[in-house]
């Protein structure tokens, strides 16, 4: 993100990157642009808890937009603290809106068939495919890849979210995928004009792919992540296999995977048990 203008008078203040991060930084700079454009003209020192919590409430139907604007704000107030401008970060004590939904929709077997059906191999559509469930990685990281990351048969990268390092020995499908692919590029997935992607530019395109297949539009890129999370739990990998593949920090996000492979495993073993108390 290049810079964002707060108005105290007239002084311009360079944002410094924060250690703190809210999505990549194609996220935030969009976040700050729409921000910065809707109150730019405002002054700093007066910014109110209300004003905060009226912000929120008006987004209250996107969780997900309303709890990122608010961590961006928070993060520039910190920094207006910092330098003086206010005494206070208005942020504190607004309550994030609760997202009810359980975030991603997860990819099924047969949402990733038809989508191979359509989108055969040899298309950036099935390339994009086989590297989003092949390595469980974000959008970000995705779309970072190229013949650099991989040695002796292990892509490696690290997450541009978290910093954490990944270790993904290549799967025999994704494999043969990338060896016929040219030798020039340093992306794997390049655009229409030969270029490597954005996360959002790719997210905006990959979505397209989906409708074209006939699937529906909730259907992303995090969700295949989410679908590599769920294949390796109901392979029976442990959580912090899952984690090795994943970057995930925590055991509470890849447990819930475990969790849902084991209840499906000990409900078929229950019905076949009743089954032949039956017979």
């Amino acid at each position: 993100m290049s810079r964002v203008y707060v108005d105290t008078g007239g002084r311009k203040a360079q944002r410094r990157q924060s250690p703190c991060r809210a999505g990549s930084p194609w996220d935030q700079k969009g976040i700050i642009e729409r921000f910065r454009a809707e109150h730019g003209d405002k002054r700093v020192v007066q910014l109110e808890r209300k004003h905060l919590q009226k912000l929120v409430s008006d987004k209250a139907a996107t969780p997900a937009a309303a709890n990122n604007m608010l961590r961006m704000v928070h993060l520039l107030m910190r920094h207006a603290v910092e330098l003086g401008w206010r005494g206070d970060d208005p942020t504190q004590g607004v309550r994030k809106v609760r997202n009810k939904t359980e975030g991603f929709l997860t990819w099924e077997e047969d949402h990733i068939a038809a989508f191979e059906e359509h989108h055969k191999p040899g298309t950036r559509a099935h390339l994009a495919l086989v590297l989003l469930l092949y390595t469980g990685q974000r959008r970000s990281d995705v779309v970072r890849m190229g013949r650099q990351h991989v040695r002796k048969g292990i892509l490696s990268i690290t997450q541009q979210k978290t910093g954490q390092d990944v270790h993904v020995p290549l799967h025999a499908d994704l494999r043969a995928v990338l060896d016929s692919l040219p030798l020039d590029n340093l992306s794997f997935l390049m655009t229409a004009q030969g270029r490597p992607f954005t996360p959002p530019g790719f997210t905006n395109w990959f979505r397209d792919m989906v409708r074209e297949a006939g699937l529906p539009d909730g259907l992303s890129p995090h969700g295949l992540r989410k679908a590599t999370c769920r294949r390796l739990a109901e392979a029976g990998c442990t959580p912090h296999q899952i984690m090795a593949i994943s970057g995930h920090k925590s055991l509470a996000e890849v447990t819930r995977y475990t969790v849902a492979a084991g209840r499906k495993d000990l409900a078929a073993q229950a019905m076949l048990a009743l089954g032949k108390k039956e017979g």
